[in-house]
């Protein structure tokens, strides 16, 4: 107990190290960190960051890991509060006064209310990743992409970065807030939007952020080939999940969920919306870390969630081949992208370890609408993508992808009052006819006007006088 004592103190304030590369997940190439990379320089395959010395966390036992990291939660340093809490895991070179927080990660982890858990038929708990600080997960990839952009400005003489991105929302925020935190002599942000496809809500977020915000005619995908295009051929910080670099701070998702769960995963199932698939790629990541070290004993099975009109995983999946397709408008708006560009990684996590442990399932825009407002009626603040993904658990439920009564968790990946204007649509019937959304009544809800009367209101509410 001795030695268990003196690890865990020895190792309660990481210090940098590793050694950390870009590594071709197609040729297995390695590449240094001293510059920003996307895809391989030899055969143009997707990279992702790797520890040369990971094994050498090997040396902690497991259980040792779990205390670290409990014990760690207890610290009043900055630098650990967030996602650096899994400092080693994250990003072990980056030095902790290098390390940018604004408060992300650690998101509660709430149990669905039981009339919900009827209404999908299984108890299940929904992780509010919508309650960071840009109301988005994406700020979890954010944190660590900033941060290492910071530490390439105080530790390697860079001198000017511009942080560019496409975007249907969220990434967007989360880009412009983090970047904002810089010295704006060093940093521009500038995101790319598709035009008439982000909630008012969400554009206001880079514009409040400062960022320059272009919109361009077209969806998603028309964005990101315009981004990549730039950081292909002009001095520029891709922040898009293309990046390895946002991937390490969203595996921090998984750190979390381990975590709140006192690391018990057996029979676990993680419920994700798949949208770009960089958040679910970090997912699995996350978990594949955590089973190495022997901090959890059992990976979890994943379930991931399309809609129809967005679904070349779900397609993937049935037939065994890859296409990607043609987007249609989608009230979950991460969720058109035709051709998710982490699909490669998702493929080889796949094959190496989820074999057995990945499904995928498609929901219509009527069930997505129906997850939110349902989970959100029942005490909730679940946005598009956390209906889509209730939406595909419920479906999972009642076509016996998954059993019920298992341990479940659901990525409610941003806020609902993101998407507030998709609810008023709803409530008011006013979808565009392109949604193809046939509304209830029994879920539509407006503001009833009365006079300024406590007796009229009374007896609109049906109240009995006192005695």
């Amino acid at each position: 107990m001795d030695e268990m004592q003196k690890e865990i103190k020895r190792r309660l304030i990481p210090s940098p190290e590793g050694e950390m590369v870009y590594e071709c997940i197609s040729c297995g190439g390695t590449f240094p960190l001293d510059r920003f990379l996307y895809t391989c320089p030899r055969c143009g395959g997707l990279l992702r960051l790797r520890d040369l010395r990971f094994d050498r966390l090997k040396e902690v036992p497991g259980p040792v890991w779990r205390r670290i990291f409990d014990f760690r939660k207890l610290l009043r340093r900055e630098a650990l509060r967030g996602i650096f809490l899994f400092h080693e895991l994250i990003f072990p070179i980056i030095p902790l006064d290098a390390v940018i927080y604004l408060g992300e990660g650690h998101t509660p982890m709430v149990r669905a209310n039981e009339e919900l858990g009827r209404w999908v038929g299984t108890p299940f708990l929904i992780k509010y990743d919508g309650l960071n600080p840009s109301v988005s997960f994406k700020d979890r990839g954010m944190a660590s992409a900033i941060s290492f952009i910071n530490y390439m400005i105080r530790y390697q003489g860079l001198k000017q970065v511009l942080g560019i991105c496409a975007s249907t929302g969220d990434t967007s925020a989360a880009a412009a807030l983090y970047l904002s935190y810089l010295p704006k002599d060093k940093v521009r942000s500038v995101v790319l939007l598709p035009q008439g496809k982000v909630t008012p809500a969400q554009l206001s977020q880079p514009l409040g952020s400062g960022a320059v915000v272009i919109e361009i005619p077209g969806v998603f995908d028309d964005c990101m080939r315009i981004v990549e295009e730039l950081a292909e051929n002009y001095e520029v910080c891709l922040l898009n999940s293309k990046n390895p670099i946002r991937i390490q701070g969203q595996k921090s998702y998984s750190y979390e969920v381990a975590q709140q769960l006192a690391y018990r995963t057996r029979g676990l199932v993680v419920v994700v919306p798949i949208g770009n698939a960089g958040n679910v790629t970090a997912i699995m990541e996350g978990f594949v870390d955590l089973w190495r070290l022997g901090i959890i004993e059992e990976l979890p099975t994943i379930l991931g969630v399309q809609s129809e009109r967005a679904n070349p995983l779900v397609l993937w999946r049935k037939t065994g081949k890859y296409t990607p397709v043609e987007v249609r408008p989608s009230v979950a708006q991460a969720a058109m992208i035709g051709n998710p560009v982490s699909f490669p990684k998702v493929a080889q996590l796949v094959e190496e370890h989820f074999s057995d442990r990945f499904f995928v399932v498609q929901v219509t825009e009527e069930e997505i609408m129906e997850g939110m407002l349902v989970a959100n009626r029942h005490g909730h603040v679940v946005c598009t993508q956390g209906g889509e993904a209730i939406a595909g658990l419920r479906k999972a439920i009642s076509e016996g992808v998954i059993p019920r009564g298992g341990r479940i968790v659901v990525d409610s990946t941003s806020h609902q009052l993101k998407f507030a204007s998709f609810q008023q649509m709803y409530f008011e019937d006013s979808f565009p006819p392109e949604y193809g959304i046939k509304t209830r009544e029994e879920l539509k809800n407006h503001p009833r006007r009365l006079p300024p009367s406590a007796e009229e209101i009374a007896r609109y509410l049906g109240l009995k006088k006192k005695g």
